[in-house]
């Protein structure tokens, strides 16, 4: 838990301080990739960690990705440019890749299906304070001293981690011989490289195709393969796409949305960490609640009344102008948690009991990539999408002082609300064909 709440203020400071940090380095055009960098590569590195996971122990791997993602915190407070800060989340993203799948795939070792309902309403309120401290924080840093505290402040947190961790944490592991799939880790890393590229360069896509064949075959004949396909069945296809879509749309909220707030309405830093909180404390209340609603009615018909809620909020962001209170906004936003909770919990009951320990922390892992992309794909494409209407707004309007460029940004982030909802609508119609095997199992559970 206390990992996680590394993470997740990590999370919660830098989206609601990149304002801010690209006024300063001027680099408002690449700033998608300050998010897609960092999520490259703990996209690339998540497969692998949950493998070694299973191969050399849990408390070993997740406390690798600690020690990792608090050299890149503590790069990144000393970066002097955007590039630099692009090349030292990359290094933190290299430690965030182990940091959510092992630490999910230890809670699916501890406790069984029943007790995992309510733990992750446990891990979700460490998201719910560590949402609400995160942004709070930071705005004061950002409004009283310098953006670089932000990424400093992981430091303590992560030493007392690694802390707890060692002392704490026991596991029953064997150490055994093991073979690593250095050929399919090299080709996953590759077709998941060029496959975020793709976003840029079209031939990136053809490269990832390659590699993925290379991967397919490698895996078929692999004798400890890093994916092993057999879990790759019907029902994991589409709750990883529901995944990976719902990622997308949480990724692009969390960015946009304070961007929103803080140069369309022209509030400060604080003031859009607080409008954002209200998603943290209902995402904590849908993820306690409809945790014990899944083993009683089914994964499915959480899912719908999840996706139903965020399609609905999505929705209403349609509607937001200028003009519109930050109240409105927080409403908006609680609706948002609400269904963010409720279909992220469900997601990750159905593929811990998908699969036995031995492949426990490989489903967790390709899940967590699955989002990882999602995010990625979603922050890369919706700043792209940005970029390309602002450029047609300034094309028919022209470009004639702040008073301008405000309408412009107005125009262009609405133009994401419209993604958003459509998106979301992918997701609640897909969510009717998902099974109901959790509250089938919880039957014969004690």
């Amino acid at each position: 838990m206390v990992a996680m709440f590394l993470g997740a203020v990590e999370g919660t400071v830098v989206t609601t301080a990149m304002p801010t940090i690209v006024r300063e380095l001027q680099g408002f055009q690449i700033m998608s990739w300050v998010f897609s960098i960092y999520l490259l590569t703990s996209a690339v590195t998540t497969p692998i960690y949950g493998k070694f996971a299973d191969m050399y122990g849990r408390r070993k791997t997740l406390s690798i990705g600690i020690i990792i993602f608090i050299i890149g915190s503590c790069l990144c407070g000393i970066s002097q440019n955007m590039i630099q800060l692009i090349i030292f989340r990359g290094i933190q993203g290299l430690g965030a890749g182990g940091i959510f799948t092992v630490t999910y795939t230890i809670v699916g070792d501890i406790f069984t299906l029943s007790e995992r309902a309510r733990v992750q309403g446990l891990l979700s309120s460490v998201w719910g304070i560590a949402s609400i401290a995160g942004p709070l924080v930071g705005g004061f840093f950002i409004d009283y001293t310098s953006w670089h505290w932000i990424f400093f402040i992981n430091l303590p947190f992560g030493i007392l981690s690694l802390v707890i961790l060692q002392k704490n944490l026991t596991e029953d592991f064997v150490r055994q011989e093991h073979t690593i799939d250095y050929g399919g880790i090299a080709f996953l890393s590759i077709a998941i490289t060029a496959f975020l590229g793709g976003l840029v360069k079209w031939y990136s896509f053809i490269i990832f195709l390659i590699a993925l064949i290379f991967f397919y075959s490698i895996e078929k004949k692999a004798k400890e393969p890093v994916i092993p396909l057999e879990i790759l069945t019907k029902d994991s296809v589409l709750v990883n796409g529901l995944s990976f879509l719902a990622s997308a749309v949480l990724m692009g909220g969390d960015v946009y949305l304070p961007l929103f707030i803080q140069s369309v309405l022209g509030y400060r830093a604080t003031i859009s960490g607080l409008t954002m909180a209200p998603m943290s404390i209902s995402w904590l209340i849908a993820a306690f609640f409809l945790a014990k609603a899944i083993p009683r009615y089914g994964e499915r018909w959480v899912m719908i009344l999840s996706f139903g809620v965020i399609l609905a909020s999505c929705f209403m962001l349609i509607f937001l102008d200028p003009q519109t209170s930050l109240f409105l906004i927080g409403i908006i936003v609680f609706l948002l948690g609400l269904g963010f909770g409720g279909c992220f919990t469900a997601l990750t009951l159905m593929v811990q009991s998908s699969v036995g320990y031995e492949q426990r922390g490989a489903a967790t892992a390709l899940n967590a990539l699955v989002r990882t992309v999602g995010q990625t794909i979603g922050v890369g494409a919706l700043g792209s999408m940005l970029n390309l209407f602002m450029a047609r707004f300034y094309t028919f309007h022209g470009s004639s002082g702040t008073g301008q460029d405000i309408l412009a940004l107005n125009f262009s982030i609405h133009a994401l609300f419209i993604a958003f909802v459509v998106i979301a609508l992918i997701c609640f119609l897909f969510s009717f064909f998902l099974p109901n095997h959790l509250k089938e199992e919880q039957g014969g559970l004690s």
